[in-house]
């Protein structure tokens, strides 16, 4: 649970855009304009410390982007980004950054893709305790990552391994452990379980759940699987085109989901207590971020639109302890129902 609500991660009007334009000759000869992808259009979100606060949203709709910016892997367009009230966009030295990024980590997504074949798992591990001088020598260092292995319920003599000879469940208990060798405050997590399989996936978040209590960790979840999203967070996102449509506490969004999207989005979930409840699921596709909708970018697929939907952007309005950016949830014209989503996760 959070640590009395503290502010300890905040991003504001974050935004990050992409030239995806053909080269310049060839959009001289034959007339094309530039072509910009809004891969992320104005991000707010606080994290308290101590939580889990997950993103949610269909393939594109820039939580992975997100992500990346959070730890510095792309540099944002505009807006800010502080870390226990450190501007993570301000001008530093070397040697403070460094300070600064040891104590945020990043899990990737493919434990295949991110480990580097070559390494045997003791070097994996160990190069961020030698990246910040955080061993003393070798004995040290050995007994630092034996210790790491065995935090994520590995034994140390498999650091004399190859990535290859491990599972994938077991590639992605060393990427955690990789991303714990810092000794970090604070982990974004971009969807490590969804190439697992499912009894896999279980025993990772079990595995990341009882980190985070021992070691007081707090997490920026990814995610599209709303059933890993319900077991593991304190709050959720949900984003549609590069914006947050609804933040909410977890039982709170499950329960009583307002945005229009996130209704649509929480109706893919089986109806496991066959209540016989209509069910509105997801239905056309997601507008291209190189030329969204104007106004609510949600509203060619939106049931409720109206003209003020398609003209004006909606602002986050504060509802039942988050937040929903929605004009029909705004006039009254959306009433917020008692839903029963948890069960069927």
């Amino acid at each position: 649970m959070p640590d009395g609500g503290s502010q300890f991660v905040r991003l504001a009007g974050l935004k990050r855009y992409f030239d995806v334009s053909a080269p310049w000759l060839v959009r001289v000869i034959e007339g094309r304009p530039r072509q910009i992808v809004q891969a992320v259009d104005g991000v707010d979100i606080e994290i308290a410390k101590g939580e889990t606060f997950s993103l949610v949203g269909e393939s594109g709709c820039g939580k992975s982007t997100v992500a990346r910016l959070v730890v510095g892997l792309y540099p944002p367009t505009d807006g800010s980004i502080a870390f226990d009230g450190n501007d993570m966009t301000a001008r530093r030295s070397q040697a403070e950054m460094a300070a600064l990024r040891r104590r945020m980590q990043m899990i990737f997504q493919d434990p295949y893709a991110s480990l580097n074949p070559r390494w045997r798992v003791f070097d994996i591990v160990a190069e961020p305790i030698r990246a910040f001088g955080l061993a003393k020598g070798k004995t040290d260092l050995e007994a630092r990552v034996g210790e790491l292995l065995r935090q994520v319920r590995l034994t140390p003599a498999d650091g004399a391994k190859y990535p290859h000879e491990f599972s994938g469940g077991q590639r992605q208990r060393i990427s955690i452990a990789r991303a714990l060798a810092s000794e970090p405050e604070f982990l974004v997590c971009d969807e490590p379980t969804s190439a697992l399989d499912v009894s896999v996936q279980a025993q990772i978040l079990n595995l990341m759940v009882d980190l985070q209590r021992r070691l007081k960790l707090t997490y920026l979840f990814i995610s599209h699987n709303l059933a890993v999203v319900y077991h593991i967070s304190t709050r959720v996102g949900v984003m549609y085109l590069g914006r947050l449509v609804e933040v909410a506490p977890t039982e709170t969004l499950f329960r009583r989901p307002k945005h229009p999207y996130t209704r649509m989005l929480l109706d893919t979930i089986p109806d496991l207590d066959m209540s016989g409840r209509q069910r509105a699921p997801v239905a056309g596709e997601v507008p291209s971020p190189i030329d969204p909708p104007s106004g609510c970018t949600f509203h060619p697929r939106c049931p409720f639109a109206t003209d003020r939907c398609k003209a004006e952007r909606p602002r986050p309005i504060a509802v039942d302890g988050g937040t929903v950016a929605c004009h029909a949830i705004e006039e009254g014209r959306l009433a917020v129902e008692e839903r029963s989503y948890a069960a069927a996760t």
